[in-house]
């Protein structure tokens, strides 16, 4: 880390402090038995929060849910990119709604994985280095801000588990509809628990994606980081463009979907009875996808909506120049459906404009 000693003995015992101050519980006299990440140490029966040490603002916000029955970990990360608020939220919700007095197993809740970009309201990109914290996992414990965060979230968070879900939506800048990615890895048991993972969160549509590396020491993606540990992960997707509903209400559908997965997953993993009966998943396969980005800087255009059916070579967006002089148009490479568009004017050459899907069997 590129801290001080004494500073970072600070932290810790700072974060000592707020986990003995947070935990929640049974009274004295439980299983002794802890389960620890980082620096929070918590028994059977209790909910732990504190702070994974990072470095001056961006030390990261995690709680342990600490069943008193035995049973698989598992690992939810919000917040990598730190304007996607709905599974901010959905965890906000959850750390209250689940007891450990229930849980069989770990719930390990990561609320907010990129505090600096959370903090200073920052689409993809670290305010600090200017990198995207899902493409330097898995990190460095010397390397800049985004690196070093997504070197203790790889150690102290991926290694600790069993199972990962990275919690998403689109940007603050993306109109984006609801899907998960299924990772495949090339280890058939991997894959397959991983796929079954996908189906059971309920969201109605997978992206299967076979291009992410499979070096776990360049594994970029905070879910392939898992993965390539031989961890089954997904990353899921829900709401956009930093769009939260007035008073953070139960009912708005990005974050309750959200929350809805969380629990089909815990109940498919043996870590939740519950009362709830979910009908089974049949999703629609995307077999193919392609994000697409701008070749200008200006202002973009859009010329489709979320789902919308398009043609090979259908217009699908404009960029402009700063005096609407048209520098770049948008065309769909091949045909299928629209997954995200941007939907803001800003934008940079190199960086997405939309993603389009193709429906097929897996």
């Amino acid at each position: 880390m590129l801290i001080r000693r004494s500073a970072a003995t600070g932290r810790r015992a700072l974060a000592a402090v707020a986990v003995s101050v947070m935990m929640t519980g049974a009274a004295q006299g439980q299983s002794s038995a802890a389960f620890s990440v980082g620096p929070i140490s918590c028994p059977a029966g209790q909910a732990c929060s504190g702070f994974l040490p990072v470095g001056p603002g961006a030390d990261i916000p995690v709680t342990v849910l600490h069943g008193r029955k035995s049973g698989p970990v598992l690992a939810l990360v919000a917040g990598i990119h730190g304007y996607e608020y709905s599974p901010i939220l959905a965890l906000q919700r959850l750390r209250g709604a689940i007891s450990p007095e229930t849980l069989a197993g770990v719930l390990i809740l990561v609320h907010v994985a990129n505090p600096p970009s959370f903090l200073r309201r920052t689409i993809y990109y670290g305010p600090e280095d200017g990198k995207n914290l899902n493409r330097v996992f898995p990190g460095s414990a010397d390397g800049t801000q985004s690196e070093r965060m997504a070197h203790a979230l790889t150690r102290q968070v991926i290694e600790r588990a069993d199972y990962l879900i990275d919690l998403h939506c689109g940007d603050g800048n993306e109109s984006l509809r609801p899907y998960s990615y299924w990772m495949r890895t090339g280890r058939p048991e991997i894959d397959q628990r991983s796929r079954r993972l996908a189906i059971e969160f309920g969201l109605d549509h997978i992206v299967i994606d076979d291009e992410r590396p499979r070096d776990p020491a360049r594994s970029m993606y905070c879910s392939n980081t898992a993965a390539t540990r031989g961890k089954p992960a997904i990353t899921v997707e829900s709401g956009g463009l930093g769009a939260v509903p007035l008073g953070f209400q139960a009912a708005d559908t990005a974050i309750a979907r959200l929350e809805t997965g969380v629990r089909r997953v815990l109940r498919h993993l043996g870590m939740s009875a519950g009362p709830e009966s979910w009908p089974e998943n049949k999703p629609t396969w995307i077999v193919r996808n392609q994000v697409l980005r701008s070749e200008a800087t200006g202002l973009f255009y859009s010329e489709v909506r979320l789902d919308q059916d398009v043609r090979q070579g259908d217009l699908l967006g404009t960029v402009s120049d700063f005096f609407g002089r048209t520098v770049f148009e948008l065309r769909a490479p091949f045909a299928g459906k629209i997954l995200y568009v941007i939907a803001t004017p800003p934008i940079s050459a190199g960086e997405p404009l939309a993603m389009i899907g193709v429906p097929g069997s897996p």
